[in-house]
């Protein structure tokens, strides 16, 4: 049996949740806890690891400094405490990185960054560029720009989909409770700790409580919600206390959690959705040197395109279409089909050239691609070509 440690050993990207109850101290920033969690980071990365912060804390450090209760919030208040509170947290997470010699990176998201399909995969390049160059992004919800109340409001599942985004094998939900139990430890001494949750099914579901923390805008509903995005796109998930200094190295010498276990790969699971899940708005037609290329696990390059068809939109799923007319595999675009119709055959130095900017190489990205009755192909390398 997988145990959560093994997930984590076993991951080669890894998104690390951290809530505010364990940030902060007295409204102000825990340094010291932050820095033991910076160097358990930087052993993760030295075992060349990619590293994802969902980190929670902005609000609750902009109360602070604006005299607002945290409980008392109108959307407004809530909005400039973030706005406030969000520059203390960025500078926190630098610094502290900085002392183990890692560069890290602000990305603040919505909910719509992770649900609409155009700036799904904008988002994604951008974390998987800094991945590549190794800096460490640190994400937070935007709650400064958010004008209703239809956002995530909580970072376990923002985390969850982050997760998702750039196909990560692990994420790791640093809390104030140690793993799932049958009912609030905090109230039933005779409480059973749930080691592993291969489903998330309706008794597991009955055992959530509410909000744990004065900081926090989450509880275990939201943390079961996280594991079931998570294990939909193929994601471990692991839920365990963040109370010690350095927590991630607590895993490894025995700490308690629980283990959501996912039942597929992140690129079979991403695979199955661009497969099945969405409807092709357009099609792009290959000569045999591109379809060979397909098969051979690359990228779909503009010069190994013959034509365009239909209206499509960056991000959009377009047919993969061979010379005798045979689908022979679906995926995402990286661009509109106004601007594949202008690159039809070109070479990658004479793509900046005709549409006057330096976009991506990639018509497709093999990412972003599934072939029929290969979906093998998907897992044969991630980044850039």
């Amino acid at each position: 049996m997988r145990s959560p440690m093994q997930a984590i050993d076993e991951a080669h990207r890894l998104v690390v949740k951290i809530g505010s109850s364990l940030l902060l101290q007295d409204d102000a920033l825990n340094h010291a806890w932050l820095a033991a969690m910076a160097a358990d980071l930087a052993k993760l990365n030295k075992s060349s690891k990619k590293l994802i912060v969902v980190s929670s804390g902005a609000v609750s450090l902009g109360c602070a400094a604006l005299g607002l209760k945290r409980n008392q919030l109108t959307l407004e208040e809530s909005q400039a405490a973030a706005a406030t509170g969000q520059i203390e947290l960025a500078r926190g997470w630098q610094a502290a990185l900085a002392e183990q010699g890692l560069a890290a990176a602000q990305i603040l998201l919505t909910a719509e960054d992770t649900e609409q399909r155009r700036r799904y995969l904008n988002a994604r390049q951008t974390l998987i560029t800094l991945l590549a160059h190794g800096a460490v992004p640190v994400i937070n919800e935007n709650d400064t720009v958010a004008t209703q109340e239809l956002r995530y409001g909580d970072n376990d599942r923002l985390a969850a989909r982050v997760a998702a985004m750039v196909s990560a094998d692990c994420l790791v939900l640093l809390s104030d409770i140690d793993g799932l139990y049958d009912a609030d430890p905090t109230q039933n001494e005779n409480a059973n700790f749930i080691e592993k949750v291969p489903h998330i099914n309706a008794q597991i579901e009955e055992m959530a409580g509410g909000t744990g923390s004065s900081h926090g805008s989450g509880g275990m509903v939201t943390k079961l919600q996280a594991a079931q995005i998570a294990q939909r796109a193929g994601c471990h998930m692991v839920l365990t206390s963040g109370r010690a200094m350095t927590p991630l190295s607590a895993l490894a010498e025995g700490a308690r959690a629980t283990l959501f276990e996912a039942h597929d790969n992140p690129h079979s699971a991403r695979a199955a959705w661009i497969a099945g899940g969405l409807k092709p708005s357009g099609s792009l037609h290959l000569d045999e040197g591109a379809k060979r290329a397909l098969y051979d696990g690359k990228s779909l390059l503009p010069v190994g395109l013959t034509s365009v068809a239909g209206h499509f939109e960056r991000g959009d799923c377009v047919a993969l279409m061979a010379a005798d007319g045979q689908e022979i595999g679906r995926g995402l675009s990286a661009y509109a089909s106004t601007e594949a119709q202008r690159m039809i055959g070109l070479s990658s130095d004479a793509m900046e050239n005709e549409l006057g900017y330096r976009g991506r190489s990639e018509m497709v990205h093999r990412d972003d691609m599934v072939l029929h009755g290969k979906s093998e192909v998907l897992e044969k390398g991630e980044g850039n070509e």
